[in-house]
C-alpha cells in the first residue's frame, strides 16, 4: 500500500506476446537497447546483486540492487538516479515489474515508488516509462520501436 508521504507511477499495458519473450525483452541487454534508445542494463539478475543502467556512450544513468527475482512473473528493483544530482539526492525508488499472461497477450505493470511526498525522480520516470513502454510494445508485436530520439 501506498501512503500520502510517497510518491508513486503506475504504468499497466497489455503487449501481444508471450510471456518468455517479454521477459527476454526486459532482461536480455541486447534487447533492451533496441527499444530503450541505446541505454541497457547490466546485473546478472541474482537477488542482492547489483544492477546499473548504462547509457549508450558508457555513462551510468542508475543504479540499484536486484531485490526480487521470480523469472517470467516479477523483478523488484531499489533505484536509484546517478546522472542529475537532484534526483540522486531524493534517494532510493523501488520499481517492481510484473507479468501476467493474459488470452494470448501479457499484462505488463511497472510501479515505481519512492518514500518522499512529490519526488522529482517520480515526475521523471512519469516521463520515460509511458516511451520506452510504447517502444517496447511495439518492437514485440511490430518489430520496429515507435520512437527513435
Amino acid at each position: 500500500m501506498i501512503d500520502a508521504g510517497s510518491s508513486s507511477f503506475v504504468y499497466v499495458t497489455y503487449i501481444r506476446t508471450t510471456p518468455e519473450k517479454l521477459w527476454s525483452a526486459l532482461t536480455d541487454p541486447a534487447l533492451v537497447r533496441k527499444y530503450w534508445l541505446g541505454v541497457h542494463q547490466e546485473t546478472d539478475w541474482k537477488v542482492g546483486s547489483p544492477w546499473r543502467l548504462i547509457f549508450e556512450d558508457g555513462r551510468v544513468a542508475d543504479t540499484g540492487e536486484i531485490v526480487e527475482f521470480e523469472p517470467l512473473k516479477r523483478i523488484v528493483i531499489n533505484w536509484r538516479n546517478e546522472f542529475r544530482s537532484e534526483l540522486k539526492e531524493e534517494g532510493v525508488a523501488r520499481c517492481t515489474i510484473e507479468l501476467e499472461p493474459r488470452d494470448g497477450a501479457v499484462k505488463l505493470t511497472i510501479a515505481h515508488v519512492m518514500d518522499r511526498p512529490k519526488a522529482k525522480f517520480i515526475e521523471a520516470v512519469s516521463v520515460g516509462w509511458p516511451m520506452i513502454l510504447s517502444n517496447l510494445k511495439s518492437l514485440l508485436e511490430t518489430g520496429e520501436i515507435v520512437v527513435t530520439r
